[in-house]
């Protein structure tokens, strides 16, 4: 089973390389089976073409998993989600992290998605969170 995950999650790298143009992440669960922490929740970003100046990226983030997650932050030290003219509600700082979706519940296949311009895109990665599973 094992080997089965781990040729089904190169094969979803490969196809998301050649889908997005930019970066992309593949979260650690299969087939809906999550650890249960906040280190299910999968970040994707994917190179949007040109915006105003630069370079513009779209980020989605998703849970594929069963339990909910609440007041979730990912890491985001250097990046200014106001500059940037993301909604507060969407991606608000709070210090080197920023809060996302306003702490509000991320339930199963909920996707919160956003856009930045950067030359690069940003490392933002799940830093923080409640889990609910019922």
């Amino acid at each position: 089973m094992a080997r089965i995950v781990g040729i089904a999650a190169l094969l979803t790298i490969f196809m998301c390389g050649l889908h997005f143009r930019g970066t992309c992440s593949v979260s650690r669960t299969a087939e809906g089976q999550c650890s249960r922490t906040v280190q299910d929740i999968t970040i994707t970003q994917k190179d949007e073409g040109i915006g105003v100046s630069k370079k513009k990226w779209g980020v989605t983030i998703s849970n594929p998993c069963l339990c909910t997650v609440q007041d979730l932050t990912v890491t985001c030290q250097g990046f200014d989600p106001a500059a940037q003219k993301i909604d507060p509600s969407v991606l608000a700082k709070q210090g080197d992290a920023c809060l996302v979706n306003n702490g509000n519940p991320i339930r199963q296949n909920d996707t919160i998605n956003f856009t930045y311009e950067n030359d690069v895109s940003f490392p933002f990665a799940v830093s923080n969170g409640q889990i609910a599973c019922s």
